[in-house]
């Protein structure tokens, strides 16, 4: 049934780009339910083993278009002071002036400048991403999870997405070397994505 209403039994193949007709229920603007979603990443640390983190204050918005998935947008914006990796000198030290600089640069955020259907439950959402005051193009691929109404009346629909960057190339570029070899932090980031929208009243 395509991204915004999955048929369990149904095993035929989608074309790449098809997008199924029952899209056009869900198309409106949704608002990202934080207590409901995720944004985390993972990071490579001494060369040996990932740590995990996320973010804790987040907003975001989303509008689906069902007849033409690629006129679709997505906005979200991060408050920096809420990185969260279960260790509270880590985290100070992502806030610090040697990673984040929380103080000069509060949010991170991202904002949709094109949308694709790569066929049946796949998408992928092509954006900029702005962190310390450095914009740099970042494409999500995203699978939809579904579409329901919970039980205090709210329509709802969920996705799943992961991508990777850079940091340096936003200008994360803190590191210390291992006396083994390597450095102490990787330079790739994996971002996970798990979003639970609500759409807005009429």
């Amino acid at each position: 049934m395509g991204i915004f209403g999955r048929k369990d039994t149904d095993t035929t193949t989608a074309a790449p780009g098809a997008v199924s007709p029952d899209l056009a229920a869900l198309t409106g603007d949704y608002t990202i339910d934080p207590s409901h979603s995720t944004i985390g990443f993972v990071a490579r640390h001494a060369m040996v083993t990932n740590v995990k983190g996320g973010f804790q204050d987040f907003t975001g918005s989303l509008h689906l278009d069902g007849g033409d998935p690629s006129l679709s947008t997505a906005t979200l914006d991060i408050k920096m002071d809420s990185i969260s990796t279960g260790s509270d000198d880590r985290d100070g030290h992502l806030k610090s002036a040697d990673f984040f600089k929380i103080e000069e640069f509060p949010e991170m955020t991202f904002r949709s400048t094109a949308a694709e259907a790569l066929g049946g439950d796949d998408y992928r959402v092509t954006g900029d991403l702005t962190i310390l005051g450095t914009t740099k193009p970042l494409s999500i691929d995203l699978e939809f999870n579904g579409a329901a109404k919970d039980p205090f009346g709210n329509e709802r629909v969920g996705f799943e997405g992961k991508s990777e960057i850079l940091r340096s190339e936003w200008g994360l570029t803190w590191n210390a070397a291992l006396e083994t070899g390597g450095v102490l932090v990787s330079d790739k980031i994996k971002l996970t994505f798990d979003i639970s929208a609500i759409k807005n009243a009429d």
